[in-house]
């Protein structure tokens, strides 16, 4: 269950009070909640597991800024990096997405200016959502997993179900006699294990080695080098220097699970870096997240490694 004091507390109080007030008034605790979006002169928005709540309270400038603060630990300096990236991570997981106006400089953002807009998301993690797609994904009989690509348009819940598969595939699972492995975990915008000040937040295993805010085609590459993986982990591939270092990772034995944006075979396969990596018939497993349903398998397609084929199972 998550602490609505500790949530509220990154609020000015006439914001904090305004969403405590909702909630109560939809019979509702703070485990309901999405979002919260702060927008400089517009009404403050509550998003709910049952939809939108748009409150009589406009957000200023002000509120914004004080909310910031607290979320940096009143030092926005020492937050300047993820700030950069468009986002803050603090305690318990939850993340603050930023914007305002980016100052560029050499081609890469040093700053961001003059930010209006905040959307704080509300981090949960739903224990056991894996299980029924995990069967698919490890191979019993060598006691290790198949390279998996977890694919779904934005929304659909790749995210969580990959990090419960990872607790599980670290933590290992006596029942079907898996032992668990070291796994590495590259999470670039710290989606996945939420680490706040260097610990993750979200219980991603005990096996489970973190390298977050750093580009994925870099990350995996230093993992590999310096942990040494029985399995590699990253969220939202889809760039050639993510299919670089993603064969690197297969050509030194490591396997892997990553997600992918896509809503069908064909539209992947669209993707040329994607299609690359499917083409060399990197991946053993494609599973399909249904878009309507969040968190439910719609299709899983299994590489036939004599023909090259994918087929349904």
């Amino acid at each position: 269950m998550l602490n609505d004091r500790e949530i509220l507390t990154y609020f000015p109080m006439r914001i904090a009070s305004a969403i405590d007030c909702e909630l109560k008034k939809q019979e509702m605790n703070i485990n309901y909640l999405e979002e919260i979006r702060l927008r400089s002169n517009r009404p403050l928005i509550l998003k709910l597991t049952d939809g939108e709540r748009k409150l009589d309270v406009c957000i200023r400038t002000e509120d914004i800024l004080e909310t910031l603060q607290h979320a940096c630990d009143n030092s926005i300096y020492s937050y300047q990096n993820q700030i950069c990236n468009g986002y803050i991570t603090v305690k318990g997981g939850h993340r603050i997405g930023i914007t305002g106006t980016a100052v560029i400089h050499d081609g890469k953002i040093t700053n961001i200016n003059y930010i209006s807009n905040l959307n704080f998301r509300i981090a949960k993690q739903v224990l056991g959502c894996s299980t029924k797609l995990l069967k698919f994904v490890i191979d019993i009989e060598n006691n290790t997993i198949y390279n998996t690509l977890l694919i779904s348009p934005p929304g659909a819940g790749k995210t969580t179900i990959l990090r419960d598969m990872i607790r599980k595939l670290s933590d290992g699972m006596e029942q079907i006699r898996f032992q668990g492995k070291n796994i590495s975990v590259v999470d670039e915008r710290g989606e996945i294990a939420a680490s706040y000040k260097g610990v993750p937040q979200n219980d991603v295993g005990v096996r489970t080695d973190v390298l977050d805010n750093i580009p994925k085609s870099i990350g995996m590459k230093m993992v590999i080098r310096s942990m040494a993986p029985q399995i590699i982990v990253a969220d939202e591939i889809g760039t050639y220097e993510d299919v670089e270092a993603i064969n690197y990772a297969v050509c030194c034995g490591i396997k892997g699970i990553f997600t992918a944006h896509g809503g069908s075979l064909e539209e992947i396969k669209l993707n040329p870096a994607l299609s690359n990596l499917i083409q060399k018939n990197i991946f053993e497993r494609l599973v399909f997240l249904d878009p309507k349903m969040k968190g439910n398998i719609e299709k899983v397609y299994a590489l036939n490694k004599m023909t090259g084929d994918y087929f349904l199972i």
